[in-house]
């Protein structure tokens, strides 16, 4: 893919996503109406231009390369057959990003968002985050390996993979939006062996996302990013550090969260870790970021094996 400037690229979505009649210096169309005021532009949702420019301003910002950010908290239960669901830890998560304009020869015009995110584990009692756990079905004290996944980078088109035109799930409901987001993961575990579809082990979760704000900070040509609340609950196999070897049940998220200022608008303890485990994590990644995206499970996979090689 090639990079583009943002009046180019961008422009040319932004002018065909918004049902008006001309352009200003920055692509967005603004009506023109009798004497010399103008109306602002508006999103169309309607159009594969307008759902790719409202999904990039509800994901990060249509400056290019403009960092935003995600926080969220909640908490971690257990599911198992035969017992109460256990409230097991809490956890809080952060993510930064940015998006750039890229074209495609086939997909034609849209963005790419490259990030990086956190995800810790806090000990239900103090709120601190945790070195180690007591499993209690094990009895065993295990060492906790937070949740730091880089990159996550992905990317939208006015074209889809299918060839169709890009169509949004965003719903207006008075002066909000909402969007519902169900992503089911299902693919060979990087911690299993060579023969899952015969003996069992594929990776297995679900995540689901709400993410709702003002309709009008999401429609704007006025604005450059949406106001987002989001709610966060996944649902997967036990985590490989929690050494659960094989038992039946499944740990499940619930979490609710925004996108707030920046960096320094992070809870006094994320940028705590930020500083001393994480400095990497105060920007995202180059919008030109080649790599394929981390997974827990596949860091859990690479820091073993470091350990082991030494």
């Amino acid at each position: 893919m090639k990079r583009l400037a943002t009046t180019a690229a961008l422009a040319a979505i932004v002018a065909a996503g918004c049902s008006v009649a001309q352009a200003d210096d920055h692509g967005f169309k603004t009506k023109i109406v009798d004497g010399p005021s103008t109306q602002t532009a508006r999103l169309d949702l309607s159009t594969p231009e307008g759902a790719v420019m409202a999904q990039r301003k509800l994901s990060c910002s249509t400056i290019d390369g403009q960092d935003v950010v995600y926080h969220w908290e909640g908490r971690a239960y257990s599911r198992r057959k035969g017992e109460r669901d256990k409230h097991i830890f809490d956890v809080e998560g952060m993510n930064v990003r940015s998006c750039t304009s890229v074209t495609d020869p086939e997909r034609g015009p849209g963005f790419k968002l490259v990030s990086r995110e956190i995800l810790l584990y806090l000990d239900k009692d103090t709120g601190e985050p945790m070195r180690q756990w007591e499993n209690p079905w094990t009895g065993d004290t295990v060492e906790v390996l937070h949740v730091a996944n880089d990159p996550v980078n992905f990317g939208d088109h006015v074209v889809g993979r299918d060839g169709k035109p890009a169509k949004t799930s965003i719903r207006v409901d008075g002066d909000k939006y909402i969007q519902t987001t169900t992503v089911p993961l299902f693919y060979p575990n990087p911690l299993g062996g060579d023969f899952q579809a015969e003996v069992g082990g594929t990776y297995h979760a679900t995540e689901m996302f709400n993410t709702m704000g003002d309709l009008e900070s999401l429609l704007s040509s006025e604005t450059t990013t949406a106001d987002a609340y989001v709610g966060w609950v996944r649902m997967s196999d036990w985590l490989p550090w929690m050494k659960m070897g094989g038992r039946d049940g499944v740990i499940y998220f619930h979490t609710a969260g925004s996108k707030i200022g920046g960096i320094e608008d992070l809870s006094d303890r994320m940028r705590r870790e930020i500083k001393t485990t994480y400095p990497d994590y105060t920007t995202a990644p180059p919008d030109d970021d080649p790599r394929r995206n981390m997974t827990s499970w596949k860091d859990y996979k690479r820091i073993m094996e470091a350990r082991k090689a030494e």
